[in-house]
C-alpha cells in the first residue's frame, strides 16, 4: 500500500505532501481536488510519453481529438507529469491521463491526489496498477470513468517486466 508521497517543485518552491488518512498539502495549505463532473467544463491534462513513432503519435492525437469531440473544455500538455498531477490535486485541473508514465513518476502523486479527495485508476477503468505505465486521475470517479470510455490504449512495457 502507498502510505505517503512527497513532490518538490523547485522552480515554484512548492512542496506537495500527502499521507494516507491525514490529507494532502502544498506548503502547509490543505489541497482539495475539483469536483467537476461536466466534461464541457473540464480541463484535462496529459503528457505524450516517451514513444514518438507514427502509430503512437496517431493514438495520442486521436485521444485528444476524441476528448475535444466529447466537448471537453480543454486538453493541455504542460511538460511535466508530476506537475500536472499536482495541479490536479490542487484543483487547478479536473483530470489527467497518460500512457508511458512510470511507477516512480506516479506513486507519490497517487497518495497526494487520493488524500486531496481525488480518484486514481487504470485507463481501463479498473483499479490502479502502478506497474502498468498508464493512469487516469480525476477529481471525481465520474470524470475518470468518462475519460476511460473515450480514450484508446497506447501500449507500453510494464515497469515490472525486464
Amino acid at each position: 500500500k502507498l502510505e505517503f508521497g512527497v513532490i518538490y517543485h523547485c522552480t515554484e518552491e512548492r512542496l506537495y505532501t500527502g499521507r494516507r488518512g491525514q490529507g494532502a498539502f502544498c506548503n502547509d495549505k490543505r489541497l482539495q481536488v475539483s469536483k467537476e463532473t461536466d466534461i464541457s467544463k473540464a480541463l484535462i491534462l496529459t503528457e505524450i510519453g516517451p514513444k514518438r513513432d507514427p502509430a503512437t503519435l496517431k493514438l495520442f492525437l486521436g485521444n485528444i481529438e476524441r476528448l475535444l469531440k466529447a466537448q471537453a473544455h480543454g486538453v493541455r500538455v504542460i511538460g511535466s507529469s508530476t506537475l500536472a498531477l499536482c495541479h490536479l490535486a490542487s484543483g487547478a485541473a479536473d483530470a489527467y491521463y497518460q500512457f508511458g508514465l512510470h511507477c516512480w513518476d506516479l506513486a507519490a502523486a497517487t497518495v497526494i491526489i487520493r488524500e486531496a479527495g481525488g480518484t486514481v485508476i487504470d485507463t481501463s477503468g479498473g483499479p490502479l496498477d502502478l506497474m502498468s505505465c498508464r493512469v487516469i486521475a480525476a477529481g471525481t470517479r465520474e470524470m475518470a470513468m468518462f475519460i476511460a470510455q473515450e480514450i484508446q490504449t497506447i501500449h507500453y512495457r510494464r515497469d515490472d517486466e525486464n
